[in-house]
């Protein structure tokens, strides 16, 4: 049986589409399936920093497009984690140089090889984007609680939707106490707008900046909240979609009332 291929995306930049896509590949792989990630940002390239992955590039997605590597030399094997492998962008050729016919000629390899691919789609509507979604079998939208992500979110999912791809949605980086001040969107709030069926809450965390900085995968991070719910995202689209969805507003009530509780005793 064929894996699946799932585009990661956003219409706004900076909402932390490139740790989703590492932390979900390095939950699947962890739980025992074949996963490879793959950076679209032809020019731009991150996920292998974030991967700690950046000094064993030796070929990337062009290069395998253009028939002057095999996709396995492509591949690389991530050191930590079995069954994680990162397929890079190119830093030297212009975004035009792939295709969407590209792309759909190499993911069918790519299903054959691996359980998962998980596409890490540049923001923006243009041809990265174009090229991500030409064959992928479902896609993950990426927005944070601030009403441009929301509206560039909602963009990205009717073009979607215009492909016969049914989204589903991750908010990221909730900040609780925002969002009970009323200065941050509820996840209430958001997916009154957009409509769509949620895969997960990952709320703000710091664990976020030192996973990126030292190249550690998040989900290894201790006591990691976001690296907790990138687990539970990945069980989801893993065959348990009925896996309760942890609302980080939930624990923030929880130690409200338990403080309430003593402070009337006193």
């Amino acid at each position: 049986m064929d894996g699946k291929v799932i585009v990661v995306t956003s219409g706004k930049g900076g909402v932390g589409k490139t740790t989703v896509t590492a932390s979900i590949g390095a939950a699947l792989a962890l739980q025992g399936k074949r996963v490879a990630v793959v950076d679209m940002d032809i020019g731009l390239r991150n996920l292998d920093v974030v991967m700690g992955l950046e000094n064993r590039i030796v070929f990337n997605i062009v290069d395998i497009i253009q028939g002057k590597c095999k996709l396995k030399q492509a591949a690389i094997k991530d050191r930590r984690i079995d069954n994680l492998y990162l397929i890079p962008a190119s830093q030297s050729h212009e975004k035009n140089v792939i295709k969407p016919e590209n792309m759909v000629w190499l993911c069918s390899k790519m299903k054959k090889e691996f359980d998962f691919t998980l596409l890490d789609c540049p923001a923006g509507i243009e041809q990265g984007f174009k090229n991500s979604i030409a064959a992928a079998d479902q896609a993950i939208v990426v927005c944070t609680p601030e009403v441009s992500s929301v509206r560039d979110a909602d963009r990205v999912i009717g073009l979607l939707y215009a492909r016969n791809i049914t989204p589903k949605l991750i908010i990221n980086r909730i900040v609780p106490k925002m969002v009970e001040s009323g200065d941050m969107l509820s996840h209430d709030d958001i997916i009154e707008v957009l409509s769509i069926d949620l895969v997960g809450l990952v709320e703000m965390d710091d664990k976020v900046v030192v996973s990126t900085n030292t190249g550690t995968p998040l989900i290894m991070q201790k006591d990691s909240k976001a690296g907790n719910a990138f687990q539970r995202i990945a069980m989801r689209l893993d065959g348990h979609p009925d896996l309760p969805i942890e609302n980080p507003m939930d624990q923030k009530g929880f130690w409200k009332r338990i403080s309430k509780k003593f402070s009337r005793k006193n």
